[in-house]
C-alpha cells in the first residue's frame, strides 16, 4: 500500500539518507511537524500518514508487518534505498518492524516513548468511546465534538490532538478498524536482533518505557542507548521539542 506522504528539504544535495517520520495512533503526518521543520535544514524529510490515518488508504488489515511494508513500498516508489527513521508510539513500533523487514536499508533508528513489547494495559478505551460518541451524534463542528468528548476524556490536550483529525464531521482515521485491531496495536512480535545505532527517547513521566522492559529492548536492539526527557510524558516531542531535537541531532551527528 502506497501511503500519503510529504517530502521536505532545504538541502541542495540529496546524497544523505532521508529521515522518515512515522506518527502514532490517531495521528497524521503533521504530528511530528516540529521535528520535520528543524531537521529539514540538515536532511531530506519524508512524513507519512500510516494506513487508516490521514489521507492514506484504509484497510481492515492492521498489524506491524503490514504497516512497515507500506512504508517500504512508499519509499520504493520514491526511489529511496537507505534511510533513517524516527517513530513515535505506534509509529515507533512500525519503525522497529522496519529493521526486521529491511535490516540493511535502515541506517539509524530513533524510537520515541514506546518499547518493543506487548502491553497489557488498554490506555485508549476511553478515547474510542469518545470518538464513537461524536460519530453517533452526527456533529460537524469541532466545538460540538469537544463538548461530547469531555464526558469521557479529561485531558484537554488529548481532545485537541484528536480534533486535528476531525474534518467536516468525519474522523480522518478509521475508528472501527483501529478498535477491532487494538490488541494487535498494543501487541508485539519479537524481532531479530538489529545491531545498528538506536536511540530510545523516553518521557520521564510516561509509563511506556520502564526498567521492566530493559531486557526485551536490549535483546532486540543491543546497540540501543536511552535518553530521558525530564518532565515530559508520552508526547515528549510536543511537550519538550527542544530537548527532543537536541537528543536527535546529537544522535544523528547533525
Amino acid at each position: 500500500m502506497k501511503l500519503n506522504f510529504r517530502l521536505q528539504s532545504e538541502q541542495t544535495a540529496v546524497s544523505d539518507a532521508p529521515v522518515v517520520l512515522i506518527h502514532g495512533l490517531f495521528g497524521n503526518l503533521d504530528n511530528l511537524g516540529v521535528l520535520a521543520r528543524d531537521l529539514k535544514t540538515a536532511r531530506r524529510i519524508i512524513q507519512v500518514d500510516v494506513r487508516n490515518h490521514g489521507f492514506s488508504p484504509r484497510s481492515t488489515e492492521i498489524n506491524y508487518p503490514a504497516m512497515a511494508r507500506d512504508v517500504l513500498e512508499t519509499l520504493d516508489d520514491l526511489g529511496v534505498e537507505h534511510f533513517e527513521v524516527i517513530g513515535h508510539s505506534m509509529g515507533g513500533k512500525i519503525a522497529m518492524m522496519l529493521t526486521a523487514l529491511a535490516p540493511n536499508r535502515v541506517k539509524q533508528l530513533v524510537v520515541i516513548d514506546i518499547a518493543p513489547v506487548a502491553y497489557q494495559q488498554r490506555h485508549h478505551d476511553h478515547i474510542f468511546a469518545a470518538l464513537e460518541a461524536v460519530s453517533e451524534a452526527g456533529v460537524t463542528r469541532r466545538s460540538e465534538a469537544a463538548a461530547l468528548m469531555r464526558k469521557t476524556i479529561d485531558e484537554d490536550g488529548v481532545i485537541q490532538f484528536l480534533l486535528k483529525s476531525f474534518q467536516d464531521g468525519e474522523w480522518r482515521f478509521n475508528v472501527p478498524a483501529l478498535q477491532q485491531s487494538y490488541d494487535k496495536i498494543i501487541g508485539w512480535e519479537k524481532v531479530p536482533a538489529w545491531p545498528h545505532p538506536t536511540l530510545f527517547i523516553r518521557g520521564e513521566l510516561s509509563p511506556y518505557i520502564t526498567e521492566a522492559y530493559r531486557e526485551a529492548l536490549l535483546t532486540q536492539f543491543p546497540a540501543a542507548r536511552a535518553h530521558v526527557i525530564t518532565g515530559a510524558g508520552h508526547w515528549a516531542h510536543a511537550e519538550k521539542p527542544d530537548a527532543v531535537l537536541r537528543a536527535i541531532r546529537r544522535f544523528f551527528a547533525l
